[in-house]
């Protein structure tokens, strides 16, 4: 059977999570239908491939963006919202790309780590784009082992001029930022943002579009047509161009003899409270981000309209929880007693891309198809980062394109059959290593 000719799933409708009832506009571009042909061709209309499109526009070059479902319908639109300066995977980056940076490769990981801060503040001020944007972010300790962490990222701050930046509380510090009891210390970050991400992407779309990319929802790819002039398929169409980036991450099944087991889902669940009214600035005066330091941590921050929106219990098993809301609640609760019974408006789930080392993911699939992949929950900064990353690459300027993808990662037998329960396993070991911290 020809891929033109296979059957379509149709095109699910985004989540009914608080950002999809919060839009400042609905996206609604067409269905690719017939033949076009662009310099570059983008499977994926979530940050990675909004992103990328937008750094290729502005270079000049003609872009299509062909999405399953609608823009911004996976993790980029439905995440916490949260854009910091944790990298997953930096340990791992530093071990791997010390073969190749040699003794740069801390500048190159420090500097990395505030690269997707700036893109994206540039691009929300040059476009207009209205997505909440705000800083102040609390990494938050809950015991001394944590408190330690913390200090270490707070003298090293210092080291790289980020004094202005960076506060280190003690419990009472953390109490007058926070109504909470629950936390023995935090480093302050100011730096750190926190914003609406799916407005954010498809401002982002809009600024592509406006720059002359094309943009095509319900339009699932059945296939990549490898040559000297490769193509993406889909049911009602083609797109030929010079290169292809596959941007999808872990929600395609593409190119499955070289992906599959690579890359793997995880679960988390997020939940949207009523308005707050006055508790609001009550629990969180400052408008705060927060997350915290255990490995499976919880993350929350307030909405434009003085919501708690509240995330956390990770599942590695790569399915979806029955009732968020229950399973957050009490998290919740612990964290400000104040909302005991607080009404639940919106609770919805997000799959991230879990990458075993967790450093992204960056390759070729053949000499002018591209891919990129795996954030391990850090989305919002890193896709913006690689998206430059991939924009440099495809038009010639490989430097940091070939850091990454020098790196070498973890094939799992069986892809996701055996690689969630080995997520899941890893996940229980370091839960059990930091009770015992």
């Amino acid at each position: 059977m020809n891929a033109i000719n296979q059957p379509v799933k149709p095109a699910a409708e985004r989540a009914q999570s608080y950002y999809s009832a919060s839009l400042n506009f609905e996206s609604d571009y067409p269905t690719l239908q017939g033949s076009v042909t662009v310099d570059v061709a983008i499977i994926g209309g979530g940050f990675t491939g909004i992103a990328t499109a937008v750094e290729l526009a502005e270079r000049g070059l003609k872009v299509a963006v062909v999405e399953t479902n609608k823009v911004g319908w996976g993790a980029s639109g439905r995440n916490g919202g949260q854009v910091t300066g944790s990298l997953s995977g930096d340990e791992a980056m530093r071990k791997q790309m010390r073969n190749t940076l040699g003794e740069e490769v801390d500048d190159f990981i420090w500097h990395l780590r505030w690269r997707g801060h700036e893109i994206i503040k540039n691009r929300v001020a040059k476009y207009g784009i209205d997505c909440d944007l705000k800083h102040g972010h609390l990494h938050t300790a809950m015991k001394a082992s944590h408190m330690d962490e913390l200090k270490s990222t707070y003298d090293e701050a210092l080291r790289r001029g980020m004094g202005g930046d960076v506060t280190l509380l003690d419990a009472a510090g953390v109490r007058a930022q926070l109504g909470s009891e629950l936390y023995c210390g935090a480093l302050k970050n100011t730096r750190n943002m926190h914003l609406h991400p799916l407005n954010l992407c498809l401002g982002e779309a809009k600024a592509a579009e406006s720059l002359g990319a094309l943009i095509f929802e319900h339009s699932e790819v059945l296939d990549i047509v490898h040559g000297p002039r490769p193509a993406v398929v889909t049911a009602g169409g083609r797109i030929e161009a010079k290169q292809v980036l596959l941007a999808g991450d872990v929600y395609h099944k593409l190119e499955r003899r070289k992906l599959k087991g690579l890359i793997f889902p995880a679960m988390g669940g997020i939940v949207t409270t009523a308005p707050l009214g006055e508790l609001a600035k009550a629990i969180n005066p400052q408008d705060l981000a927060v997350y915290d330091c255990r490995f499976v941590l919880d993350y929350y921050r307030m909405t434009a309209d003085g919501r708690l929106l509240f995330g956390g219990g990770c599942n590695y098993s790569g399915r979806d929880s029955r009732d968020i809301a229950s399973e957050l609640r009490p998290c919740i609760e612990s964290t400000f007693p104040q909302l005991k019974g607080v009404q639940i408006d919106f609770q919805w789930s997000c799959a991230m891309g879990i990458v075993m080392n967790r450093i992204p993911q960056l390759g070729k699939l053949s000499s002018n198809v591209w891919y990129c992949q795996g954030y391990s929950g850090h989305g919002i900064a890193t896709t913006h980062i690689m998206g430059e990353i991939m924009a440099k690459a495809i038009t010639g300027d490989l430097e940091q394109y070939d850091t990454f993808a020098a790196c070498k990662h973890i094939k799992v037998p069986l892809g996701d059959q055996l690689g969630n329960p080995m997520l899941a396993a890893g996940m229980w070991y370091y839960q059990m290593l930091e009770k015992l911290r």
